[in-house]
């Protein structure tokens, strides 16, 4: 009698429990999602994430929480805010002091001049020299020999610093002119940079004198207050406020870079800049800079650079990432696409484009505009590869041509238009870099450098095989499913 009393009670208890438990995850699912619909997003990234909330219990509310929303954590999201009026001040008046730099733009850049203005407050300078970089070798080596011939200052910020190689060669520089005095500060990312800060370098690096900042760090404890994948992914180099880098290449050397991945060495372009835009360039850097420390760098110079006439690369600054006025990137690529009237060259490693960003090169393709699309053929991310290609059936067949490098990872990230301006920089074609990452892209208004870019990314095509709309129609179904798969995924990566 008693046993059967204590089965009913436990029976009656569990069936309790489980009723507890379908109505917290109910009350959590329905909160949850009510917070989906009123964020107001793209239809595809709120029906992606609804459709994951209830595909996969609790689970699902835990990719939300840790991945639906864009979360900079309470203090840098205050910080930012604060931080965005006083820098926006400071390039308008560092911008009147060079009224010898500014200049009329061309007919096809003033739509993104304008844009990147009034979102972002950056003007356009002329007077810049512009060295376009393609061998590791010289981009590394260059880096190096300016640091060492530093007077005042070395800012160095990668995604990836990878020891090994030439990467090396940039880290005893620094160590050289740090302990002679120089002010050397490297801003590294947490997760791009993982293995150099478990390496021996930042102990060295810090012991010489260099600050060294790990921003954006992860950690279990953090994942309720801050978004774990926002990620710093700027390349950016400024020495003495008279020599700036940027563009795609990290800290790395190809010959020890990932070469377990099956991709290939990475390939790669930096641009060494001198002239009125290296103050700007330097002024993304010490907003960074105090976004993570607080401390202001602002005023701690005296802006004097060279300018370069003869040249005259016209050229303007474009930050992107999660703050106030940072998510314009995405309208500046579409204005770029819609603008196109002869040839429109992009190339990118990952390819996972919104509805927006196809439509507008279906476009360019159909009324007449020569479109090429420069991916590598293997990269080192499955599931954006898988899910890139589901958009290359609609691509092809609206007459977009699409080329698959053979020779490496091909890392470079350009946006050519006609023979007019180029945008070159960190951003990719995707979700991810359009939304989340902390990028910076160079709008260079100059037929000139146009053709140089144009000329380097022949060379890309040489070593590339074109795809074939018919031959691509006769893959085997299971990678369509993979792939379509994938896509369902794509406006969450």
């Amino acid at each position: 009698m008693f046993n059967g009393l204590e089965k009913d009670l436990s029976d009656l208890f569990s069936h309790f429990l489980g009723l507890l438990l379908l109505l917290f995850h109910t009350l959590i699912v329905v909160g949850v999602s009510l917070r989906v619909i009123f964020k107001r997003r793209p239809i595809g990234v709120s029906l992606a994430w609804l459709a994951l909330i209830y595909a996969i219990p609790f689970a699902g509310v835990g990719f939300y929480i840790l991945f639906g929303e864009i979360r900079l954590g309470r203090r840098r999201g205050e910080q930012a805010k604060t931080m965005y009026t006083p820098y926006a001040a400071w390039i308008r008046q560092m911008a009147r002091a060079f009224p010898q730099y500014r200049c009329p733009v061309s007919d096809k850049a003033a739509p993104l001049h304008d844009l990147i203005q009034g979102r972002l407050a950056m003007p356009m300078l002329s007077g810049n020299r512009m060295t376009l970089l393609e061998q590791p070798e010289a981009i590394l080596g260059e880096i190096a020999s300016d640091i060492r011939a530093a007077t005042q200052s070395c800012y160095l910020e990668f995604y990836i610093w990878q020891p090994g190689g030439w990467a090396d060669e940039v880290g005893e520089a620094l160590i050289e002119v740090s302990q002679r005095g120089v002010d050397c500060r490297v801003l590294l990312d947490s997760v791009g940079s993982k293995h150099f800060f478990r390496s021996g370098w930042p102990q060295r690096l810090r012991s010489a004198g260099v600050q060294l900042i790990e921003v954006l760090p992860v950690g279990a404890w953090r994942i309720p207050f801050q978004r774990q994948d926002l990620r710093m992914h700027r390349k950016l180099v400024v020495i003495d406020d008279k020599v700036g880098y940027t563009g795609s290449m990290n800290m790395v050397d190809p010959r020890f870079f990932k070469q377990d991945a099956g991709v290939g060495q990475w390939v790669d372009i930096m641009l060494r800049v001198q002239g009125p835009m290296v103050p700007l360039m330097w002024s993304l850097f010490v907003w960074d800079w105090e976004m993570e420390t607080g401390e202001r760098l602002l005023d701690s110079l005296q802006h004097q650079p060279e300018a370069w006439p003869l040249i005259n690369y016209r050229a303007q600054l474009i930050p992107s990432g999660p703050f106030e006025g940072g998510d314009a990137i995405q309208q500046i690529l579409l204005q770029a696409i819609y603008q196109s009237r002869q040839r429109l060259i992009l190339t990118t490693p990952y390819f996972v484009p919104d509805d927006p960003l196809v439509a507008a090169l279906r476009s360019a393709s159909e009324r007449g505009v020569q479109v090429q699309l420069v991916l590598p053929h293997r990269n080192d991310s499955r599931l954006a590869h898988h899910a890139g290609n589901a958009f290359l059936e609609e691509l092809l067949a609206s007459g977009v041509e699409i080329y698959r490098y053979d020779a490496g990872l091909l890392h470079t990230k350009s946006v050519l238009v006609d023979d007019d301006f180029a945008l070159v920089g960190t951003v990719n074609l995707d979700r991810r870099s359009l939304w989340l990452n902390f990028e910076v892209t160079l709008l260079v208004d100059s037929p000139v450098f146009v053709a140089q870019m144009q000329a380097l990314v022949a060379g890309y095509i040489q070593a590339a095989s074109p795809m074939s709309l018919a031959r691509w129609r006769q893959r085997p179904w299971y990678r369509r499913m993979t792939e379509n798969f994938c896509y369902l995924f794509s406006p969450l990566l």
